[in-house]
């Protein structure tokens, strides 16, 4: 039993890492790593200021991964990741403005 589920999965990621492997499966696949290293990003930025910071690098790594993740929802025609990286994306774009509009002053924590 337990070898029949691990044929199935190894099957299954078989078919999908492997026998559908094109251009836009790599695509999605870098977009999602870019996206990812943002947290790495952060966390590198935050252990050397010894305090929690997120890094103006961190919203671009956010712009760049949910832009390019966006093009591969569209090309793939998938609404779930249209929908959640295109509004996601308006919140990356917004907080790099103000980041731009308030350059001179520091950023600021709201202790809630």
């Amino acid at each position: 039993m337990i070898i029949q589920y691990g044929q199935a999965l190894s099957n299954y990621l078989y078919d999908v890492f492997v026998a559908k492997f094109d251009f836009w499966l790599a695509f999605g696949l870098v977009a999602q790593l870019f996206f990812t290293a943002r947290f790495l990003v952060q966390w590198i930025a935050s252990e050397r200021a010894g305090n929690s910071v997120v890094p103006m690098a961190f919203w671009f790594c956010s712009m760049g991964g949910g832009l390019m993740t966006l093009v591969y929802g569209v090309v793939k025609r998938e609404p779930v990741i249209i929908l959640g990286q295109a509004l996601a994306t308006i919140i990356y774009v917004r907080n790099i403005m103000l980041i731009w509009k308030n350059r001179g002053s520091a950023s600021r924590t709201v202790d809630r």
